[in-house]
Protein backbone atom coordinates (compact mmCIF):
# COMPACT_ATOMS: atom_id res chain seq x y z
CA UNK A 1 0.00 0.00 0.00
CA UNK A 2 1.67 3.26 -1.24
CA UNK A 3 2.67 5.94 1.62
CA UNK A 4 0.38 8.64 0.21
CA UNK A 5 -2.84 6.50 1.00
CA UNK A 6 -5.05 7.41 4.33
CA UNK A 7 -7.17 5.46 5.98
CA UNK A 8 -10.60 6.84 6.89
CA UNK A 9 -11.31 6.03 11.07
CA UNK A 10 -15.00 5.70 11.68
CA UNK A 11 -15.25 6.29 15.70
CA UNK A 12 -17.67 4.52 17.57
CA UNK A 13 -20.92 5.12 15.55
CA UNK A 14 -22.71 2.26 17.48
CA UNK A 15 -26.75 2.11 17.91
CA UNK A 16 -26.10 3.16 21.30
CA UNK A 17 -25.47 6.82 19.99
CA UNK A 18 -29.07 6.81 19.06
CA UNK A 19 -30.41 6.62 22.22
CA UNK A 20 -33.02 10.01 23.28
CA UNK A 21 -31.62 9.32 26.64
CA UNK A 22 -28.35 11.14 25.30
CA UNK A 23 -27.88 15.52 25.95
CA UNK A 24 -28.37 17.56 23.20
CA UNK A 25 -26.13 17.32 20.38
CA UNK A 26 -25.42 19.23 17.48
CA UNK A 27 -24.56 18.48 13.53
CA UNK A 28 -27.74 16.67 13.42
CA UNK A 29 -26.38 15.77 9.24
CA UNK A 30 -23.05 14.13 10.76
CA UNK A 31 -24.32 10.87 10.15
CA UNK A 32 -25.11 11.55 6.41
CA UNK A 33 -21.96 12.79 5.87
CA UNK A 34 -20.19 10.14 7.52
CA UNK A 35 -22.21 7.93 5.24
CA UNK A 36 -20.59 9.95 2.54
CA UNK A 37 -17.25 9.83 3.24
CA UNK A 38 -17.71 5.70 3.84
CA UNK A 39 -19.07 5.26 0.22
CA UNK A 40 -15.79 7.66 -1.17
CA UNK A 41 -13.75 5.59 0.68
CA UNK A 42 -15.22 2.36 -0.30
CA UNK A 43 -15.47 3.51 -4.18
CA UNK A 44 -11.83 4.61 -4.43
CA UNK A 45 -10.82 1.48 -2.65
CA UNK A 46 -9.09 3.17 0.61
CA UNK A 47 -8.18 1.57 3.74
CA UNK A 48 -11.30 1.75 6.24
CA UNK A 49 -11.18 1.39 9.57
CA UNK A 50 -13.96 1.02 12.17
CA UNK A 51 -13.76 1.32 16.02
CA UNK A 52 -16.21 0.32 18.68
CA UNK A 53 -16.73 1.07 21.87
CA UNK A 54 -16.72 -1.85 24.26
CA UNK A 55 -17.41 -0.64 27.85
CA UNK A 56 -16.34 -2.57 30.95
CA UNK A 57 -19.18 -1.07 33.19
CA UNK A 58 -22.10 -3.91 32.79
CA UNK A 59 -25.25 -1.24 32.72
CA UNK A 60 -23.45 0.63 29.44
CA UNK A 61 -25.52 0.42 26.49
CA UNK A 62 -22.05 -0.42 25.20
CA UNK A 63 -20.97 -3.49 26.79
CA UNK A 64 -20.60 -6.18 25.57
CA UNK A 65 -24.01 -8.26 24.22
CA UNK A 66 -26.31 -5.02 24.26
CA UNK A 67 -27.72 -3.35 21.38
CA UNK A 68 -26.32 -0.64 21.83
CA UNK A 69 -22.90 -1.77 21.50
CA UNK A 70 -23.43 -2.86 18.23
CA UNK A 71 -22.42 -0.61 14.89
CA UNK A 72 -25.32 1.23 13.24
CA UNK A 73 -26.58 -0.34 10.16
CA UNK A 74 -25.32 2.31 7.81
CA UNK A 75 -21.70 1.64 9.35
CA UNK A 76 -21.50 -1.70 9.59
CA UNK A 77 -18.16 -3.23 8.72
CA UNK A 78 -17.51 -5.00 4.93
CA UNK A 79 -15.36 -7.63 4.28
CA UNK A 80 -11.55 -6.41 4.32
CA UNK A 81 -12.28 -2.96 6.24
CA UNK A 82 -10.79 -3.13 9.89
CA UNK A 83 -12.75 -3.06 13.37
CA UNK A 84 -10.66 -2.09 16.38
CA UNK A 85 -12.84 -2.55 19.55
CA UNK A 86 -11.99 -0.23 22.26
CA UNK A 87 -12.75 0.56 26.20
CA UNK A 88 -11.41 3.90 26.81
CA UNK A 89 -11.39 6.67 24.52
CA UNK A 90 -8.65 6.47 22.66
CA UNK A 91 -8.90 3.91 19.62
CA UNK A 92 -4.79 2.92 19.77
CA UNK A 93 -5.07 2.11 23.44
CA UNK A 94 -4.79 -1.66 24.21
CA UNK A 95 -5.61 -2.11 20.54
CA UNK A 96 -3.57 -2.90 17.53
CA UNK A 97 -4.57 -0.03 15.67
CA UNK A 98 -0.90 1.52 15.36
CA UNK A 99 0.85 -1.91 14.36
CA UNK A 100 -2.19 -2.01 11.46
CA UNK A 101 -1.53 1.18 9.79
CA UNK A 102 1.92 0.87 10.21
CA UNK A 103 2.15 -2.99 8.51
CA UNK A 104 0.21 -1.46 5.72
CA UNK A 105 2.57 1.42 5.39
CA UNK A 106 -0.63 4.16 6.42
CA UNK A 107 0.46 7.30 7.38
CA UNK A 108 -2.42 9.51 7.22
CA UNK A 109 -6.07 9.32 8.86
CA UNK A 110 -8.91 10.97 8.17
CA UNK A 111 -11.07 10.20 10.79
CA UNK A 112 -15.14 11.15 11.95
CA UNK A 113 -17.63 10.02 14.27
CA UNK A 114 -18.71 10.42 17.67
CA UNK A 115 -17.75 12.07 20.34
CA UNK A 116 -15.97 15.06 19.25
CA UNK A 117 -14.21 16.02 22.66
CA UNK A 118 -14.01 12.31 23.85
CA UNK A 119 -12.95 9.39 21.73
CA UNK A 120 -12.56 11.72 18.12
CA UNK A 121 -10.29 14.04 20.32
CA UNK A 122 -8.47 11.34 22.33
CA UNK A 123 -7.84 9.18 18.84
CA UNK A 124 -6.68 12.35 16.92
CA UNK A 125 -4.15 13.66 19.62
CA UNK A 126 -2.17 9.85 19.77
CA UNK A 127 -2.19 9.77 15.77
CA UNK A 128 -0.65 13.37 15.91
CA UNK A 129 1.65 12.35 18.50
CA UNK A 130 2.65 9.22 17.14
CA UNK A 131 3.63 11.05 13.84
CA UNK A 132 0.44 9.95 11.52
CA UNK A 133 -0.83 13.09 9.63
CA UNK A 134 -3.94 13.27 11.25
CA UNK A 135 -7.31 15.12 9.70
CA UNK A 136 -10.78 15.35 11.75
CA UNK A 137 -13.76 16.27 9.92
CA UNK A 138 -15.53 18.93 11.40
CA UNK A 139 -19.04 18.23 10.22
CA UNK A 140 -18.66 14.39 10.16
CA UNK A 141 -18.38 14.78 13.74
CA UNK A 142 -20.43 15.45 16.79
CA UNK A 143 -20.53 16.44 20.24
CA UNK A 144 -23.39 16.62 23.35
CA UNK A 145 -24.07 19.62 25.54
CA UNK A 146 -22.37 19.29 29.05
CA UNK A 147 -21.74 21.38 32.43
CA UNK A 148 -18.01 22.57 32.17
CA UNK A 149 -15.76 22.30 35.36
CA UNK A 150 -16.34 25.40 36.72
CA UNK A 151 -20.41 24.45 36.70
CA UNK A 152 -21.16 26.50 33.15
CA UNK A 153 -23.58 24.87 31.02
CA UNK A 154 -21.94 24.41 27.31
CA UNK A 155 -23.69 24.06 24.29
CA UNK A 156 -22.84 20.89 21.98
CA UNK A 157 -21.63 23.18 19.62
CA UNK A 158 -19.21 24.98 21.91
CA UNK A 159 -18.25 21.75 22.99
CA UNK A 160 -17.34 20.29 19.91
CA UNK A 161 -15.52 23.88 18.26
CA UNK A 162 -13.54 24.29 21.58
CA UNK A 163 -12.28 19.92 20.76
CA UNK A 164 -11.98 20.90 17.05
CA UNK A 165 -9.81 23.80 18.45
CA UNK A 166 -7.80 21.79 20.68
CA UNK A 167 -6.94 19.52 17.70
CA UNK A 168 -6.30 22.07 15.20
CA UNK A 169 -3.81 24.14 17.53
CA UNK A 170 -1.18 21.04 17.71
CA UNK A 171 -2.24 17.47 16.53
CA UNK A 172 -3.38 18.05 13.07
CA UNK A 173 -5.96 19.44 10.65
CA UNK A 174 -9.40 20.12 10.52
CA UNK A 175 -11.66 20.08 7.46
CA UNK A 176 -15.34 19.88 6.47
CA UNK A 177 -16.57 16.93 4.48
CA UNK A 178 -16.87 18.80 1.49
CA UNK A 179 -12.66 19.71 1.51
CA UNK A 180 -11.74 16.27 2.10
CA UNK A 181 -13.75 14.82 -0.94
CA UNK A 182 -12.44 17.25 -2.82
CA UNK A 183 -8.81 16.49 -1.97
CA UNK A 184 -9.62 13.47 -2.39
CA UNK A 185 -10.70 13.77 -5.71
CA UNK A 186 -8.28 16.81 -7.05
CA UNK A 187 -5.01 16.34 -4.42
CA UNK A 188 -4.83 13.58 -2.55
CA UNK A 189 -2.06 14.64 -0.91
CA UNK A 190 -3.49 17.52 0.74
CA UNK A 191 -4.67 15.03 3.00
CA UNK A 192 -1.30 12.76 3.69
CA UNK A 193 1.14 15.29 4.25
Amino acid sequence: MPHRTAALVIVDMQIGMQSTALPARNNPHAENRIATLLAAWRSAALPVVHVRHMSRTLQSVFSPGQIGAAFQDRFAPQAGEHVVEKNVPDAFIQSTLERWLHVRDIRALVIAGVSTNHSVESTARTAGNLGFVTTVVADATFAFAQRDYAGAERSADDVHFMSLANIAREYGSVLTTAEVLSALTNCPKTLTQ
